[in-house]
């Protein structure tokens, strides 16, 4: 019987995400105290499309927690920390470039946290690469909002030193050091210019594409260790996916993809869970366990074939853009209690 689920590997980037979600809250809090401090035109303009970007952010984080299907809690020294900047922010006796200061050191450590995340995964597995993909985007403008700060800085600094203006230019230097980052960066960090919001067919295609890499890797080891902790994120994953699948999408496309279609995603979803409880039966260690598991990778792949060609062309044709967001966030919503429910359980716990 399988019996382990996570290495502590994963757990550390589950806490390394928790943290990063707890700092962008306070990034978006900040933000709207300096907006409502600010007397500075440009600054303030700047300022609303950070906060845009930030709230954006907040849920490309949320979704990529949910999407990599470990959630913990940020470590308490973050918790602590978060707590004194925030009455640092309240002090009446910090000028406004000292906050500013403050929050530039913070996308800092949000900017490192992010690519050490990055890096950390690439060691991990194929499988945590997919699954933390959308926080790309999160490490570039946090990167780009750091340069941003840096303009910040140099006005309200002169100012507050000789009471004058800064010299001229500092936005073209500005725009000039994220280009050139940008480009330095390389794979690391993507940049990308669509700003909308992830739609249901994204998501989904993110679930799929990483319990594809999940299958390839448990099928190529021969670690037993590695092959429980595979098979225990499979097991999760597969569960959360398709019993928020079966909650908000399904029954959301079935007046315009059919009975009979969704019915048939309800069956294989259906056939696929009860593949999954008798595998939890079989001691990895035998052959009949891969054979198993190749018979399950083939049941999941006919179903992702279905839902990624007839269902996403359903839902193209008759959802809104919005709509289909509206349905990302409540897949999402709903994802995420599945897996804290998974969490609290034996199930959850040992696989």
């Amino acid at each position: 019987m399988v019996t382990t689920l996570d290495d502590t590997t994963r757990n550390a980037i589950a806490v390394k995400l928790a943290d990063m979600k707890l700092i962008q809250q306070l990034l978006i809090e900040n933000e709207e105290l300096f907006l409502r401090a600010s007397t500075d035109a440009e600054i303030s303009d700047r300022l609303r499309k950070m906060l845009e970007d930030d709230r954006k952010n907040q849920g490309v984080l949320e979704t990529t927690i949910v999407q990599y299907g470990i959630q913990k809690e940020p470590e308490p020294i973050v918790q602590e920390m978060c707590n004194k900047v925030r009455q640092l922010m309240e002090d009446s006796q910090l000028s406004f470039y000292e906050k500013i200061f403050q929050h530039e050191l913070l996308k800092h450590q949000q900017v490192m946290c992010g690519m050490v995340t990055h890096k950390a995964a690439q060691k991990v597995g194929a499988d945590v690469m997919a699954a933390i993909t959308p926080l790309n985007t999160v490490n570039f403008e946090n990167r780009a909002h750091q340069e941003q700060l840096k303009g910040f800085l140099e006005i309200l600094g002169v100012r507050e030193l000789t009471g004058q203006e800064a010299d001229q230019g500092i936005w073209g230097r500005v725009q000039d050091a994220i280009a050139t980052f940008s480009g330095a960066l390389g794979s690391a960090v993507t940049q990308t210019s669509d700003k909308k919001d992830m739609n249901i067919q994204d998501v989904i295609r993110i679930d799929h594409n990483k319990i594809n890499i999940l299958f390839t890797e448990l099928l190529q080891s021969s670690d037993p260790q590695k092959i429980q902790e595979y098979f225990g994120q499979i097991y999760k994953d597969l569960t959360a996916h398709a019993e928020a699948e079966e909650e908000v999408v399904y029954p959301r496309v079935r007046s315009f993809y059919g009975d009979s279609n969704t019915q048939e995603l309800y069956d294989e979803q259906a056939q696929m869970k009860r593949l999954l409880e008798e595998i939890r039966e079989i001691d990895p260690s035998v052959p009949e366990f891969k054979d198993r598991i190749r018979n399950l990778m083939d049941i999941v792949g006919d179903h992702i074939r279905q839902e990624e060609t007839t269902m996403f062309a359903a839902i193209r044709n008759n959802l809104s853009t919005h709509q289909t967001e509206e349905l990302a966030t409540q897949f999402k919503a709903a994802k995420g209690r599945i897996q804290e429910r998974l969490a609290s359980t034996k199930t959850g716990a040992n696989v």
